[in-house]
């Protein structure tokens, strides 16, 4: 196998913190009494539910059907009955039709469950079993990956690459997966590459996970070329990985696939293997729980709609200085106010946070010292796109490029003056997207 070096330009290092929970293995959480699956943990249109109150279900069954091209199926993740279909408050504050789900604790299987052989199966049969199963992209965006893999008749495709940066800082049950399931997620970059008749197959890694490397080496894959890249935030982006690993730049408002490039998350990987082999959708993911304000912290395999405050008791438990709670990473995740909600197929962390650890100072006026703009990986002036926001001149935004921000945070965690850059960029963004659909 063979392992070349990369990164990308500008980028910052802030303190990983990974510490916590980076040598420990992945422990099996076991399934809570209730699940409340939403039918909306996805980009795109929300699933329609397929169940009724009172319809016993087995593991894995339909329960949810995609409601478009840009949606994805959703599937009980324990067996038990329908005990309602209602809102439930989500992380990010809005409320989603879930199916609630009572376990009997049996995980009675679908009796129609189709294994197939990765050696002969089709590329077709590939993107339809991937679509069925309801997978999407496992690292925060949910994007269906049965789309990702259908770029269209005219797109070529010359690199599938895997993303085993996890640069956000706290996070590492990617980390923990390739290092404990190479194989999968090997397997399914394999059937990815078949999808495009690909030789050859990309896998990026930071050098700060020595042992997922060598867990990848010890396949003796030489289809597979793993690129060791410097541990800078934000690696893990889509774009700043194919900087590193194909030397190529995706275009202003495009995507990977313009530039020949699909890129897929290694936890997403390992589920496209185990849907194609195993039958099995994708009802449970691996999730870190962890910092400072949190008992124990842990890496876990949960079920999809298990409540987080569940997953905290789990983990000991908050500790009395607890402040903040977050999902996903502190670069990336929202701050959530009530942990009274359920973990989805995008919950890659939960990061707890005493009181020292989630100060934020005061903001205080710009001084202009361009830190911002130094180590910006989209190469953007956010003190500019700061001030215009403020402004409401969403003209200039526009004119600014705000629309090409992935709001990784590098900014806001650069700043001196600690100005909310991200959230102003996020207004920003808003304000140009409206500007543009008024301009038609």
């Amino acid at each position: 196998m063979e392992i070349k070096k990369g990164t990308f330009k500008k980028g910052i290092h802030p303190s990983y913190n990974k510490h916590y929970t980076s040598s420990l293995p992945i422990e099996i959480m076991p399934s809570p009494k209730e699940v409340a699956i939403p039918m909306s943990m996805h980009t795109g249109a929300p699933a329609t539910p397929v169940v009724e109150v009172g319809q016993y279900v087995h593991l894995g069954e339909l329960i949810g059907q995609a409601a478009g091209y840009i949606s994805a199926n959703i599937h009980a993740s324990v067996s038990g009955t329908v005990k309602a279909i209602e809102p439930r408050l989500m992380g990010n504050g809005s409320k989603v039709s879930c199916v609630v789900i009572e376990n009997d604790f049996q995980d009675a299987p679908c009796e129609n469950v189709e294994k197939h052989d990765p050696e002969t199966v089709s590329p077709e049969e590939i993107v339809k079993i991937i679509q069925n199963a309801g997978i999407v992209g496992e690292g925060g965006a949910t994007f269906p990956t049965s789309v990702k893999l259908s770029p269209g008749p005219d797109a070529k495709i010359d690199y599938v690459i895997i993303n085993g940066a996890e640069c956000e800082p706290y996070l590492t049950s990617d980390h923990a997966y390739m290092r404990e399931h190479a194989d999968k997620v090997a397997g399914g970059l394999h059937l990815a590459m078949k999808v495009f008749g690909l030789e050859k197959g990309y896998i990026g890694i930071e050098d700060n996970k020595p042992d997922a490397i060598e867990a990848f080496k010890a396949l003796n894959d030489d289809s597979i070329i793993v690129y060791e890249l410097e541990t800078k935030y934000p690696q893990g982006s889509e774009k700043h990985l194919i900087s590193a690993i194909a030397g190529r730049e995706v275009p202003s408002g495009g995507l990977p696939a313009q530039a020949g490039c699909i890129v897929i998350n290694a936890g997403t990987a390992g589920a496209i293997y185990d849907a194609v082999t195993e039958g099995k959708p994708l009802y449970e993911r691996v999730v870190t729980v962890t910092g400072s304000g949190i008992k124990q912290p842990r890496v876990l395999s949960f079920r999809i709609g298990t409540n987080v405050n569940e997953i905290i008791e789990y983990c000991g438990g908050l500790t009395d200085d607890i402040a903040k709670v977050i999902l996903g990473g502190p670069m990336m995740g929202p701050a959530i106010y009530d942990p009274n909600v359920p973990a989805g197929k995008g919950t890659s962390g939960i990061l707890c946070l005493n009181r020292a650890d989630a100060h934020i100072e005061d903001p205080s006026n710009c001084i202009r010292c361009a830190k911002c703009t130094e180590v910006c990986p989209m190469g953007l002036m956010p003190m500019y796109l700061g001030a215009f926001s403020q402004k409401r001149n969403f003209e200039k935004c526009d004119e600014y490029n705000a629309l090409d921000c992935i709001e990784c945070g590098c900014c806001a965690f650069t700043c001196p003056a600690r100005r909310p850059l991200v959230a102003e960029i996020r207004v920003a963004k808003r304000g140009v997207q409206a500007l543009r659909k008024k301009r038609g």
